[in-house]
């Protein structure tokens, strides 16, 4: 009986005992595991947040109201001015032209008793703006300081390029007069005049075609020098001079 003899493998073709890549490393054909991942993560873009859709809606609201208070400026600007070159508003013009002293009194409780009566010329030179002259108007008469008298004027309507003239009633009483009377005649014996101030406070409408506008009121500040205060006497009025503003 033959032997067959025995084959042995070779050496050679025998797996190693040695892992090609050393087991504390963690390499392979494609390169580091965990290099990979961070190369990997580091391709994608962060994600942007979600916009506020309230927040840009508000500002678009802010913009859109801003815009129309724009447009709401210019138009009455635009219509202010048409009307300004249409219509050629001009002041009234008004001028003291009498002044009469029916009572200028020392009572025997140093309070001095006055009334004036007074005529008012008023210009409205105008030619498409009415003035409708309203109640709770006030005229004063006025000495430095010291209020003499106080009237009002009449309720009417001037017309277009319209001069009405105005007879005004006045009358007051000072307290503590005694000076007042003193100044008085040493002023009047220094200067050879006495000067008063008047004051007007009117409420009026201003009225063109068949439009009546709001309230406003005039404010008439007039100086007048006059040559004596006695009573039962036209007092001569060397000069005066008037000023007109209007108040909203």
């Amino acid at each position: 009986m033959s032997r067959h003899p025995k084959i042995h493998p070779d050496a050679s073709s025998a797996r190693p005992s040695a892992p090609l890549v050393p087991r504390a490393a963690s390499r392979s054909e494609q390169g580091d595991p965990s290099k990979r991942t961070l190369t990997q993560r580091s391709t994608y873009a962060p994600l942007a947040p979600p916009r506020k859709r309230g927040r840009s809606c508000c500002c678009r609201c802010v913009c859109y109201t801003l815009c129309l208070l724009f447009l709401l400026v210019v138009a009455v600007g635009a219509t202010i001015g048409i009307l300004y070159l249409v219509l050629k508003p001009k002041l009234p013009d008004y001028s003291i032209d009498r002044l009469q002293l029916t009572q200028f009194a020392l009572n025997q409780d140093s309070s001095l008793s006055t009334a004036f009566n007074v005529t008012i010329t008023a210009k409205n030179p105008n030619e498409k703006i009415g003035i409708y002259y309203e109640d709770g108007s006030e005229i004063t008469v006025w000495y430095n300081e010291t209020k003499l008298s106080e009237g009002s004027l009449p309720k009417f309507y001037q017309g277009h390029e319209n001069t009405t003239v105005i007879d005004v009633q006045m009358s007051g009483q000072s307290q503590d007069a005694t000076g007042i009377m003193s100044t008085l005649e040493e002023q009047q014996q220094t200067t050879g005049n006495i000067p008063l101030r008047l004051r007007v406070d009117q409420p009026v409408r201003i009225k063109f075609g068949k439009l009546k506008l709001m309230e406003v009121r005039f404010l008439v500040r007039c100086g007048v020098f006059v040559d004596s205060l006695a009573a039962n006497n036209v007092i001569k009025i060397q000069s005066s001079s008037c000023k007109f503003r209007l108040r909203l």
